[in-house]
């Protein structure tokens, strides 16, 4: 009885998390007078792809997705890389200018957007990176980067110490210490990071306006945009249907990534 109620929980929660996108889905399949009715249906009553071709037709889908992809591959990339070195400074090397680095690391998480955005938005001009993907990416890994660092920081200090000293006392040097005991121990960390800088860079929307100027270099969150009018009118179903779209690179990283954080998580098991 107990394991039921414990799947009909996770059903639900499945059923929960899925609505939006099924909705979504509904949406664009449906003809416009399917959706002007009154009585709104799950299934589409003559489902149609006439959505998904205006999508393609109207907007520059994949030129957007492609320099989306660009940024959050890039945002993933650079933030993982200088993250974790400075996350296992400051889980190993504690002491005065630690404590200080993680309380800014925790104030920096408390500053809006719209207040940071200005000053930000002034560096980029004067180092000519306006209206640039390699702009848009600083701002991104500048973004990122806290919650990463906090984020590694947690699992390095997770790694117990006395595998360091055991390697070392073996005759290993604190590099061969970190590549063959520590690495594979925070691989679950490094993957979780990498997913989560990914998706941070993938859905940003606020930057991408103020940064980006041209449509020519126009990621894809500020590309849905434009299915919305100017009188504030959206037309539902190319924007369900380019929203759809959307969600798939998302949804292929982690299902690539997924098989990492796993056996990241069967060879933390293995050397602890």
């Amino acid at each position: 009885m107990t394991r039921a109620l414990k799947y009909l929980a996770l059903l639900g929660y499945v059923v929960f998390l899925s609505f939006p996108l099924l909705w979504l889905l509904s949406t664009a399949l449906k003809t416009p007078q399917e959706m002007a009715a009154l009585d709104p249906t799950w299934i589409p009553r003559r489902p149609t792809l006439a959505n998904f071709a205006d999508a393609f037709a109207e907007q520059d889908l994949v030129g957007a997705g492609l320099r989306s992809l660009v940024v959050a591959v890039a945002t993933a990339l650079i933030t993982v890389a200088l993250a974790l070195p400075a996350a296992y400074a400051l889980a190993r090397f504690r002491g005065v200018a630690g404590k200080i680095a993680i309380g800014w690391v925790l104030v920096s998480q408390v500053f809006p957007v719209v207040l940071i955005i200005i000053p930000l938005f002034m560096v980029l001009r004067r180092l000519e990176l306006v209206n640039t993907l390699a702009g848009l990416t600083v701002v991104h890994v500048t973004f990122v980067m806290p919650f990463a660092l906090w984020m590694l920081r947690g699992y390095v200090r997770a790694v117990p110490r006395e595998l360091e000293e055991a390697a070392s006392v073996d005759g290993a040097g604190r590099l061969r210490a970190l590549a063959a005991v520590v690495a594979p121990l925070l691989a679950p960390g490094v993957v979780a990071t990498l997913l989560f800088s990914f998706i941070s860079s993938w859905n940003e929307f606020m930057f991408a306006l103020v940064i980006l100027k041209d449509p020519e270099v126009e990621t894809l969150p500020l590309t849905l945009v434009r299915f919305v009018g100017p009188e504030g009118v959206a037309r539902l179903g190319p924007l369900a249907a380019a929203s759809l779209l959307a969600t798939v690179p998302s949804l292929v990283f982690f299902a690539i990534i997924q098989r990492r954080l796993r056996s990241g998580l069967m060879a933390g098991a293995v050397k602890g």
